[in-house]
């Protein structure tokens, strides 16, 4: 599964991030520009997004190191409807709702990963395979003349690429762009990386708040004066679009000699990479792991955040696993749980108190605006 870094180098794209950074950064060439607040607190507005965007555009729902070799299945019910992650017994990843085709049952029950060469279903016993298909059901002689093939597990459209896994509610979702982010991915060998922990965030805040913090560099030194914002530079950012989707670079310590060096070791520990996929996953590259963070709606002030961190490889001592554990304390519970998603509680509660009618986005935040510009567009 584990890939040597040594072996893996940055895109075209990333290494122009990079040396803007050299350069200083680059500000979008926005003005000041403004949200409507409504945007955040229309409950009207809420379900517009969840039909016209989250049932349509491919959506993230898990890195593939949740699923880590043949033959396991993951529950998920975080983007409405029953869902099964599988990776089948020659390594393909599916969606499927988590349905029984006999009578409608939940197939597979709770949200922890599944080892089996087969599902069952709790109810009458029918059992699948993890590619979808029907491969068993007692008192076959009950069924006479019952096709298989047409009682198979309904599969959503899937696609694993760059170490994510991929679907959509719509039958016509066109995966290029997922396809494009991959090989951004593949570059720095997210595919062969570890899932070392992950948590399921609720969060009192639009998902938008969310996303609008990894949009911008503005906060860093201030809402992460004691955790994380000593380790960057104010205000030296650069981004770019892949489509619908954000990249972005934050700066360390970036130089000429950073840059001209081109490999991820010294890159990855002078720039923090940021992608911000549409509508609503986030993928931050730190020096030595990744968290990938997936946004799921659930109301117009509510939204569940599941993180994952991803790690070169199992950590095989005491020290190691001290050293992950620290790491991800320090991500998932103080930045994100107790700065992030803390920042976003408190701006939901202040926009729905109705004291303004807009937001007000200066030059460092002119990515927010563009992230709006892309979810009006589809409403």
């Amino acid at each position: 599964m584990n890939s040597p870094e040594g072996s893996l180098a940055p895109t075209d794209g990333q290494l122009a991030l990079a040396r803007l950074l050299a350069e200083g950064g680059r500000r979008r060439d926005v003005g000041v520009t403004h949200v409507d607040a409504a945007a955040y607190t229309d409950p009207a507005r809420h379900r517009a997004e969840q039909e016209r965007i989250f049932t349509r555009v491919p959506l993230v729902i898990a890195p593939s190191a949740l699923l880590p070799e043949p033959n396991m299945a993951v529950p998920h019910d975080g983007f409405g409807k029953p869902l099964l992650i599988t990776r089948d017994k020659a390594g393909d990843a599916h969606v499927f709702l988590n349905v029984c085709k006999h009578r409608g049952t939940r197939l597979v029950e709770g949200a922890e990963q599944v080892c089996a060469p087969r599902l069952v279903c709790p109810y009458h016993a029918w059992s699948y395979a993890l590619d979808g298909r029907l491969i068993g059901l007692p008192r076959r002689d009950a069924f006479p003349d019952l096709d298989t093939a047409e009682f198979a597990l309904t599969r959503l459209p899937t696609r694993e690429a760059g170490g994510l896994i991929w679907f959509s509610f719509d039958e016509r979702a066109d995966f290029a762009e997922a396809d494009a982010l991959g090989l951004d991915f593949d570059a720095f060998g997210l595919g062969h990386m570890h899932l070392f922990k992950r948590k399921t965030h609720r969060v009192e805040a639009n998902w938008k708040l969310i996303m609008d913090a990894f949009l911008e560099s503005y906060h860093v030194l201030r809402l992460h004066a004691g955790t994380i914002g000593p380790f960057f530079k104010d205000g030296v950012a650069s981004a770019d679009t892949i489509g619908p989707h954000q990249r972005s670079a934050v700066g360390r310590d970036v130089d000429d000699a950073a840059v001209r060096a081109a490999d991820w070791p010294t890159l990855r520990s002078a720039i923090t990479y940021t992608y911000q996929m549409f509508p609503g996953t986030v993928l931050i590259v730190s020096p030595d792991y990744v968290n990938l963070m997936v946004m799921m709606p659930q109301a117009h002030d509510r939204v569940l955040v599941e993180d994952f961190m991803l790690i070169p490889e199992p950590p095989v001592t005491e020290k190691a696993q001290r050293h992950w554990e620290k790491s991800w304390n320090l991500l998932d519970g103080g930045v994100f749980a107790g700065e992030d998603f803390r920042a976003a509680a408190l701006g939901q509660q202040g926009l729905s108190s109705g004291a303004m009618e807009r937001v007000t986005l200066g030059t460092l935040e002119a990515g927010i605006r563009q992230f709006h510009d892309q979810v009006e567009a589809r409403l």
